[in-house]
């Protein structure tokens, strides 16, 4: 399908614990399509095939190529190229960006969810023209951005806005046993089963 860089769709994934939504855009940010499926629990390469085939799905009913954009509920590792931090514990050290653009031919962009979302609102939501805006996820998981200026302060290590990680000191073993025991993120991993495979 020839494309040139005018004629191009924006598809933008989030990819969540729990289900993957696909939103299509034209360059002035109309919506041209939006879907919703299932998220592949603990199924990395279902996961891939899923986005992929959903990617394409899209392309053929708009007739359009796409860029593609993916927000991950983790980070991509600046030194590894590998995914880390993930609630969706089957992404974590996989090359889930790699895979992805190979399975559809092109380069395709992951990045934080959350920080995702904190561009988004710090562009044209509630936080337009703001010089600090923090975004918060509550989902599956549980995870924060932030955005200085409009553009991501992901940190030196990735995670600046993560405050899922923050240690709360009420909690007990036995309320929320598992790998993020006394992190925020654990009562949302608990509840959702997010982080931990079913025996």
């Amino acid at each position: 399908m020839p494309a040139t860089q005018d004629t191009r769709v924006r598809i933008g994934v989030d990819l969540g614990g729990t289900k993957i939504e696909f939103v299509a855009l034209e360059h002035d940010g109309r919506e041209l399509h939006r879907h919703r499926i299932a998220t592949p629990r603990f199924d990395y390469e279902g996961t891939v095939r899923a986005v992929a085939e959903s990617v394409q799905r899209i392309e053929k009913e708009l007739r359009r190529t796409a860029t593609v954009g993916v927000g991950i509920p983790g980070t991509v590792s600046t030194k590894t190229r590998l995914v880390k931090n993930a609630n969706s514990t089957w992404l974590n050290g996989k090359p889930f960006d790699k895979d992805l653009g190979h399975a559809l031919a092109r380069e395709v962009r992951c990045a934080n969810d959350a920080n995702c979302l904190a561009v988004s609102e710090a562009t044209d939501g509630a936080g337009a023209g703001k010089h600090v805006v923090f975004a918060v996820i509550l989902g599956t998981g549980c995870g924060g951005g932030i955005a200085l200026d409009g553009r991501v302060d992901d940190g030196r290590n990735g995670v600046a806005g993560e405050w899922g990680h923050n240690t709360l000191p009420w909690m007990r073993p036995e309320e929320f046993p598992g790998p993020a025991f006394g992190s925020l993120r654990e009562p949302a991993h608990a509840r959702s089963g997010a982080g931990h495979q079913p025996a």
